[in-house]
């Protein structure tokens, strides 16, 4: 066997449970309260704990460990996970129909998934410091400014990479499942009856037994699977077997003991409702518990960042987002980014939501909602994929799917009875968040038709060279532009203008697939369209960030007489006001308009040296 790849299967598995199970690591220190709590009448006794603990652990089984980490997880998009990955996957299949509708799903659930990167953070880690209310109640006037100083630093820590920050937090996280599991353990040995619950027929007496508030209680069991939609997105950073290693052998394992202890609990003392989570740990052991359990809710905020921050590229790469400065900490792992501008977006608002909503039992209210819809749309969108699987593994995976389906809706629609006490705002943001990208989608397909209709063909371009030819001087030229067919127009004007052409001028149009990486081989179509004259295409994977003057080199290696060396980039830079004519609303078109004056320019995120960019510029009405 080969030790350094048991060694490197083991880094990644402790790496993965700093990074991936951290949301779901740190249900218990809210999930079975709030379902007592955030539900009027619902008595703590025997009966209910049964059947609540039944709830959960069954839904844990279903959409964690049979629909994420067993079917989910193998549907990745060369190895990246996440919604927007999952459809480009189903939109590569041949002859697929409907693409539009499944392509406005997928960027719905995208958008769905920015509200859980919000909510996450406040909840869990104002959860956490609640916990200094149980060692001393006049504190309580504390916890919320030192929420907002935990909330800083943790994103502030963003910027060393989500590498660094699973080596760091994947021990601490090994430590806080363990601890999970012995302070589940020992109250479970007092208290052996509690594993009853195991026995699914306990949540259906408790669901018959309280018809209209089962389903409130329902939504508020959904808390201790949120995660799953985070566990899916950060595939890319650790990859399958990891993530799979470290759920099944200590991840899940810990957190049904420490419910099942929470559980015991309350059947012995019923007043421990008021934080069961805690109050499992000896009186002398909860300080260093709350420490614990404030970094575990850290790295529970972790693992939907950086969720956040790989979908924020692939949106980006595709066209549903503004320009951003994206750094990356990895050659290896692709989807090891960081996205500044998102990282201090989400700092503000999530500090502005645990300050609004002033309690983690408050915020409760508020999670679920944008979440369950994004695990439904995932469930829909594996659907879709697997419809009309020969196999019979595929098959298989599709019945259970099926089945799963029903628990999914039935998640969404007891989370919608949150929107009054604060599932609005998940809802709210969501909708905002979408429409924002379908925004500036749609922007960017007006100034794109714009801009090609000052375009000219091929033909028109050699007829104009042959009546007036022009000065031909030495160098290389890049003209860069998205017209994969015409003669793009800042050529055109420069040759009007300047009448001079180089010797060596290149189209160079770079295409982003819906694939996250395009093998060498067939990344580059060369074709020449005259005597130094040349059309160059480009294709790079929504995961790639795109080092022009790199990949120009690559291609200048298998092209003889390509020469890129020094060569002077020519792109056009409009300035882009708004019309009379009726494309958008006025609304969107201001919206449009100050993201466009806002992203970055696209020289910078092409990596081509300032000192070679020459602009060409222009108006542009929409």
């Amino acid at each position: 066997m080969d030790n350094s790849t048991d060694s490197g299967r083991l880094a990644l598995t402790i790496g993965a449970l700093g990074i991936v199970f951290g949301d779901i690591g740190t249900s218990p220190l809210y999930a079975l309260r709030a379902c007592f709590t955030n539900v009027a009448g619902m008595a703590v006794n025997q009966g209910n704990v049964l059947g609540i603990l039944s709830l959960i652990f069954w839904s844990l089984a279903l959409v964690i460990s049979i629909k994420y980490v067993s079917i989910v997880l193998r549907a990745d998009n060369e190895g990246e996970g996440g919604v927007l990955a999952l459809t480009g996957l189903v939109l590569s299949q041949p002859q697929r129909r409907g693409a539009p509708a499944i392509a406005a799903l997928g960027l719905l659930g995208c958008a769905l998934f920015y509200g859980d990167g919000v909510i996450t953070p406040a909840v869990t880690v104002l959860g956490s410091i609640e916990g200094l209310e149980v060692i001393e109640p006049a504190m309580e006037r504390v916890v919320l400014p030192i929420t907002i100083a935990v909330l800083l630093w943790l994103f502030a820590l963003q910027r060393r990479g989500t590498g660094a920050i699973g080596r760091l937090f994947g021990p601490m996280m090994v430590v806080w499942f363990v601890s999970l599991a012995v302070l589940g353990l020992r109250s479970i040995w007092q208290q052996p009856e509690v594993l009853l619950a195991l026995n699914p027929a306990y949540a259906v007496q408790f669901f018959a037994a309280h018809a209209g508030a089962a389903f409130a209680v329902f939504g508020a069991v959904f808390l201790a699977v949120t995660g799953g939609e985070a566990l899916y997105a950060d595939l890319g950073h650790f990859g399958r077997q990891p993530i799979t290693i470290a759920w099944f052998s200590l991840a899940w394992p810990c957190l049904l003991l420490n419910y099942f202890g929470q559980g015991a609990l309350l059947l012995t003392h019923p007043a421990a409702i008021d934080n069961p989570f805690y109050l499992l740990a000896p009186s002398s052991l909860l300080l260093p518990l709350l420490l614990l359990a404030t970094a575990a809710s850290i790295i529970a905020s972790q693992a939907v960042i950086s969720g956040v921050f790989t979908i924020s590229q692939q949106c980006q790469q595709l066209g549903y987002l503004p320009r951003m400065q994206i750094r990356h900490f990895s050659a290896a792992a692709i989807g090891q980014v960081y996205v500044p501008v998102i990282n201090w977006l989400l700092c503000v608002v999530t500090i502005l939501l645990a300050v609004g909503f002033g309690t983690s039992n408050a915020i409760a209210n508020a999670y679920g909602v944008g979440v369950s819809c994004t695990m439904l749309i995932d469930t829909a969108l594996m659907l879709v994929l697997l419809a009309g699987a020969t196999s019979l593994s595929q098959r298989t995976q599709f019945g259970l799917l099926c089945a799963i389906g029903l628990v999914d809706v039935a998640f969404v629609l007891a989370n919608l009875g949150k929107i009054p006490s604060g599932g609005w705002f998940p809802v709210i943001f969501g909708a905002s968040t979408f429409m924002l990208m379908r925004t500036w989608q749609a922007g960017r397909a007006i100034v794109t038709d714009r801009v090609r209709r000052e375009d000219r063909t091929v033909k028109w371009f050699l007829d104009y060279l042959a009546k007036r030819p022009p000065v031909r001087v030495p160098g290389v030229a890049v003209f860069l532009t998205s017209n994969r067919t015409g003669i793009p127009r800042t050529l055109v004007r420069n040759i009007k203008m300047n009448g001079v052409l180089h010797e060596q001028t290149l189209l160079l149009t770079m295409i982003t697939e819906r694939s996250p990486k395009v093998a060498r081989g067939g990344r580059f179509l060369v074709e020449d369209i005259a005597p130094g004259i040349r059309r160059v295409v480009v294709r790079s994977g929504f995961m790639e960030v795109p080092d022009v003057p790199k990949l120009l080199h690559e291609a200048s290696q298998l092209v003889r007489d390509l020469r890129t060396d020094q060569a002077q980039y020519f792109l056009g830079r409009d300035d882009i006001v708004m019309g009379a004519a009726r494309t958008m609303s006025s609304a969107r078109k201001r919206l449009f308009l100050f993201l466009a004056r806002n992203s970055l320019f696209a020289a910078a995120s092409f990596g081509i040296p300032p000192n070679r960019v020459m602009e060409v510029g222009g108006q542009i009405e929409i």
